[in-house]
């Protein structure tokens, strides 16, 4: 691939590159340096292609290291990640190297000082000059400190099935009406028309984040207290999240992520509204999913936001301030960025690299030369909603406003409302502010 044309798709996406370390050459101590790196799959079950390629650079880096460093994964599962993570930091045992998301979610273990400047290494060596741009890192800084390096590029996007899409004649949609009738369409031929987890929460404020953007939002208005969460343009976002709802496969309510990803792996729907880093996931259920699976990029509102903007983020990187074995902790890192684990990113994983490895597109996942043709076209990026206010707790109101808004326990004005009052009870406006 052009290394010219993927500089500027991870430019625009706010991605990185990272050019392969050689293996540190540190003499041994007299003792192994153990280290540990938490992480939200387990490594030893998953099918999940990212997560394998993971534990490949676990074992390489061990492998390599013998005698001098050595890692062991402390593994969980997504949704109780950040719970067993904040654990552990509460009872002293930190793990030396943990992923987090950018954003809130990291803010939360910078700020009480868990989570170490790396500016010293990103220096080091002539590390941080092999990035990209230092637009990479603008979710990892505080205060002008760099506190966690990104592992891949994702998009939040449609995936659709071709043979299902035929049957039912339905074409691509490109507005939400479109959209709408396609479904209907599907419906009618007797498929389900959208797999999506409302049992998990942050899955449908992903969904309700793209509603919110394509009927105009102003997020960073809300978030400033210049606008309310109460206003029309969120409330059509809302209840045009109840009008999609009633496409959703019957147990929506109770379905993980995961359920919702093998419904439309395994054929069971149409349409699977998941973020990019499920071609790994998808792949690695069915190696034959590529050949009728699409992809398209969330459909547009009239009159609302440039229908061209992607929700994009990365999986990131920091390092315990505490460890003591910073040397040991950021030679893992280095090794998850360098050329091996980043061509295996986008050759095997489907998820656009964060360097600038030269990597075979025609190898790579069928679905990733899709999701980076919708990275061209973007005239700019925003984060997940729920990782994008003003705290992780905001994000976290914002996610169970968007699950009573589809179980229909609040009606949207009442969800955003809930929002609002949340802001105003928590110190970030002031009551008169919302009058």
């Amino acid at each position: 691939m052009n290394r010219k044309a993927v500089s500027v798709l991870l430019s625009l996406t706010m991605g990185a590159s990272l050019l392969a370390t050689a293996p540190m050459t540190a003499m041994a101590d007299d003792e192994v340096q153990e280290i540990t790196w938490m992480f939200w799959d387990e490594l030893d079950t998953t099918t999940d292609l990212i997560s394998l390629g993971f534990k490949d650079v676990i074992d390489r880096f061990n492998e390599d290291y013998e005698g001098v460093y050595h890692v062991t994964p402390i593994t969980t599962q997504l949704e109780p990640y950040y719970t067993e993570l904040n654990a552990m930091i509460a009872a002293g045992e930190t793990p030396d190297v943990f992923i987090v998301s950018p954003g809130p979610n990291l803010t939360d273990y910078v700020a009480p000082g868990v989570a170490a400047p790396l500016d010293e290494y990103l220096e080091a060596d002539g590390w941080k000059d092999t990035f990209s741009s230092d637009a990479v890192f603008s979710q990892q800084t505080y205060d002008g400190k760099i506190y966690a390096v990104p592992l891949n590029i994702a998009a939040a996007c449609c995936y659709y099935n071709k043979d299902i899409f035929e049957e039912a004649g339905v074409e691509v949609p490109t507005t939400y009406d479109e959209l709408l009738d396609a479904c209907a369409k599907i419906k009618e031929a007797g498929y389900t028309p959208i797999t999506i987890s409302a049992g998990t929460a942050w899955c449908l404020s992903m969904l309700a984040g793209y509603l919110c953007d394509r009927e105009g939002v102003d997020l960073a208005a809300i978030n400033s207290g210049e606008e309310s969460w109460v206003q029309d343009k969120t409330i059509a976002a809302g209840e045009k999240l109840l009008e999609l709802s009633q496409y959703f496969q019957e147990t929506a309510a109770g379905d993980s992520n995961d359920d919702a990803t093998l419904a439309f792996a395994m054929g069971d729907a149409a349409i699977l509204i998941q973020g990019s880093w499920a071609i790994g996931q998808m792949n690695g259920l069915d190696d034959e999913i590529e050949n009728k699976c699409g992809v398209f990029q969330f459909p547009a509102i009239e009159g609302g936001n440039d229908p061209n903007r992607v929700i994009a983020k990365s999986d990131s990187l920091a390092m315990s301030s505490s460890t003591e074995h910073p040397e040991a902790a950021i030679a893992l890192m280095k090794y998850f960025t360098d050329d091996e684990a980043q061509k295996y990113t986008a050759e095997v994983g489907g998820k656009i690299p964060v360097t600038n490895v030269e990597f075979d597109l025609s190898v790579a996942p069928a679905q990733l030369a899709e999701v980076m043709e919708i990275f061209g076209n973007a005239t700019g990026t925003f984060g997940f909603y729920n990782e994008s206010l003003v705290s992780s707790d905001a994000g976290s109101e914002f996610d169970n406003q968007m699950v009573s808004i589809f179980q229909q326990e609040k009606t949207p004005e009442e969800a955003f409302q809930a929002v609002e009052d949340w802001y105003v009870d928590n110190g970030y406006r002031s009551a008169e502010e919302t009058e």
